[in-house]
This record gives C-alpha cells, sequence and structure tokens, in this order.
C-alpha cells in the first residue's frame, strides 16, 4: 500500500528527497511539506505545502493527519508535539531530541564510547573561564541548540576574548569543546532502514571557509586506515541512534590521524549532494528506502567526483540572474530560491569524472574554473 509522506522542512533537502520520490511511485503516493516560506523549494518540486513555522504544534498536526510517515530535513522540530504523533515518525523524536541539543548529542556519542573532543556545560561567566583554564586555549563556545552550518559557534583564541564570547550568546544555554587540531574534515552519509540494516557510503573530505561547506571531495584522500576507522566509527553510531533514515556524521582527522566526531545530523547532509551522480544510489533515494522499510541501496561510489555549493555574495541581497553552466560531466541543481543573501545556499554543482580517467587535482581545478566563473549578480 503507498504511503503519504510528510517532511518537516521544504528547503533544498526536502527538495531532492521529493524528486528521489519519483523513482518509488509504487511506494509513495503524495508527500507534504511544512515549511514557512511560501513556495518553497520542495513545492517547486511537486510537494504540497503546509505554511507554518517548524515548531508550531498546529501546523505539525496537520501534516500528521496528512501523513503515514513523517521524516525531517531540518533538525528544528517540536520533538514534545512529534513524540505524541500517532504517525510513524523516522529518525525518531528520542533520536531529534538528544541531536538537537549540542550537549546532550556530545554526552551520549561519549557515553556510547564514540570518540569526541572534552567538552563541558557552561553555566556562568566565570563557569567559563574555570573550564577554559583547564581545557586550554583555543576552545570552541557553542549554543546548544539551533544551531547549524557553523552559526552558533564562537572560536576563543586568547583570554581577552572570553568575556565577549560569552556575552555574545546573550543568555543562551552554552557548552564549550576543546578545538581540535584537524588536518583534515571529513564525514560518513549512512543510513540504516527500519528492519536494522545499515549502509554506509565512502568518506568524504569537506572544506568550509566561514564554518559554510564549500567543497566536498569523493572520495576523501586519506589512507586506508582512516577510511576504515572512520566507516567503523558510523557504523557504531548508527548502532546505538534509534530510528531509520539517512544520517550525516562530521568527523576531525586530527594531526595524529586519530578520528573525533563533530556532530551528527539526523537528516540527509550537504556533503552527501555528490551522489546525485557519483553514486548508484543518492542520499535521497537512500533516505526513502530506509524510511519505507525497503531494501537499502548500493552505495558504492561508481565516479570520483566533487560537489561545490554556490553562495549568495556578500556584496548584495535580492532576486539574482539564473545561473548556467554548460559542461561535460558537470551537473547544475539550483534550489529556486528567489533572493540572494549573504552566504545562503542558493544552488550547487557536481563535476564527476564519468569515464573515470581524471585523479582528484584535475576535477578540482575544474570546480574552481567553473566557480569562478558562476557569479550571483544582481537581477537588473
Amino acid at each position: 500500500m503507498k504511503k503519504r509522506l510528510g517532511i518537516i522542512g521544504g528547503g533544498q533537502l526536502g527538495m531532492m528527497i521529493t524528486e528521489a520520490a519519483q523513482n518509488l511511485n509504487d511506494e509513495i503516493s503524495e508527500i507534504t511539506v511544512l515549511d514557512p516560506t511560501e513556495n518553497c523549494p520542495a513545492s517547486q518540486a511537486g510537494a504540497k505545502q503546509i505554511i507554518g513555522d517548524f515548531k508550531d504544534e498546529f501546523a505539525i498536526l496537520k501534516l500528521a493527519e496528512q501523513s503515514d510517515i513523517i521524516t525531517y530535513e531540518i533538525e528544528s522540530g517540536n520533538t514534545d508535539v512529534l513524540s505524541k504523533l500517532k504517525a510513524e515518525i523516522e529518525p525518531s523524536p528520542s533520536t531529534l531530541s538528544i541531536i538537537q541539543d549540542k550537549l546532550s548529542q556530545k554526552k551520549f556519542l561519549s557515553e556510547n564510547g564514540l570518540p569526541v573532543s572534552q567538552f563541558y556545560e557552561i553555566t556562568s561567566l566565570d563557569d567559563l573561564r574555570e573550564k577554559i583554564k583547564e581545557l586550554g586555549l583555543p576552545v570552541l563556545l557553542k549554543s546548544r541548540r539551533d544551531a547549524y552550518d557553523g552559526r552558533g559557534n564562537f572560536k576563543i583564541s586568547s583570554s581577552d576574548e572570553i568575556e565577549k564570547a560569552y556575552q555574545h550568546f546573550d543568555g543562551k544555554s552554552l557548552m564549550v569543546e576543546k578545538f581540535v587540531d584537524f588536518k583534515m574534515e571529513v564525514s560518513v552519509i549512512a543510513a540504516r532502514n527500519t528492519r536494522g540494516e545499515i549502509a554506509t557510503y565512502p568518506l568524504v573530505e569537506n572544506i568550509h571557509e566561514d564554518n559554510i561547506l564549500k567543497i566536498t571531495i569523493a572520495p576523501a584522500r586519506v589512507s586506508d586506515n582512516v577510511i576504515r576507522n572512520a566507516g567503523e566509527i558510523a557504523k557504531k553510531t548508527m548502532q546505538v541512534l534509534n530510528g531509520a533514515g539517512v544520517f550525516g556524521i562530521e568527523m576531525f582527522v586530527d594531526q595524529d590521524s586519530k578520528i573525533l566526531i563533530n556532530e551528527i545530523a539526523p537528516r540527509v547532509h550537504n556533503s552527501g549532494h555528490h551522489t546525485l551522480q557519483s553514486c548508484k544510489t543518492s542520499q535521497f533515494e537512500q533516505h526513502l528506502r530506509a524510511i519505507l522499510g525497503l531494501n537499502l541501496g548500493s552505495t558504492d561510489l561508481v565516479h570520483k567526483t566533487v560537489m561545490c555549493n554556490i553562495l549568495g555574495p556578500h556584496e548584495f541581497e535580492g532576486k539574482y540572474k539564473p545561473v548556467q553552466i554548460e559542461k561535460d560531466g558537470v551537473y547544475l541543481k539550483m534550489y529556486g530560491k528567489d533572493i540572494s543573501k549573504p552566504q545562503r545556499k542558493l544552488g550547487h554543482f557536481n563535476v564527476v569524472d564519468l569515464n573515470n580517467s581524471k585523479d582528484t587535482s584535475e576535477l578540482l581545478k575544474m570546480a574552481d574554473e567553473i566557480k569562478n566563473a558562476v557569479s550571483i549578480m544582481p537581477l537588473s
């Protein structure tokens, strides 16, 4: 029997989940998204839309009435309401609750023997000073909730910055963790279906600027030992978290090639966009397969790929000219967002080694040339 799917969030991730559902017409009858922005990206891809806040109880109840299964593309859902619904929810509200609070997430991972940087809860400015004495500088001060893409992080490198950092968060619940001197940021996209089957995609390398992902390189340029260790950590993480779906597991590789988990996203992930062309099964189709209880698809990497985000420039905010890229082996995906804002994710492109004849440095060079040629320009 076909299922009605509800998604909390209708941004670009919801859009690509909606598009992936076209491959599963025998399983899904319709998709409805809850999103505050009228004509959100997912609705442009064919999803019905309920306009409302992600945490609005009435809007969530309305979504539940129209859904057999509910999932999410953003961590901001109201877990108190979700936990009371009769609809099937994947991943589980209990997992979402753990991940929404960065301190709870770190405690959960640590208690389950998963590697994380040393961390503490912060209750006052004096408490922060004391914890920094123990951890040593630099540290990262973090908002425990409602922070992603680096928003809600403040790196403290000197004692002069401690009070400024604390005041920056204006009374929010905080945690602090020892800054990891990493040589690389990596991630694993992992999936588990409702029957407990687990699959992981190959490790990828991520390059961030201003705390926002700019480039993903698939596969990561690391040793076999790092690949093996990261895969084992990802599988163990999936074994201890409840619920089905795709998870993005962000990790650091430190200077000694030791792996530490940075954060976990209980949803499809920006660093998995390469799978649209690089793998037999995209992360978006995989997420649907997982929550529907279907067999998971192949995660084999078929083509080396470099993914680049297209971000709104700092220079302006407003409507912008259409972006076009016409080049063999380059796949452009724009998200249908009318307004450009500084650092807003407007789209991405994948540079794909279709003939398996290029090395990663060639793909990166191509990506850099395209990135420099693609400009977000005001619509005059």
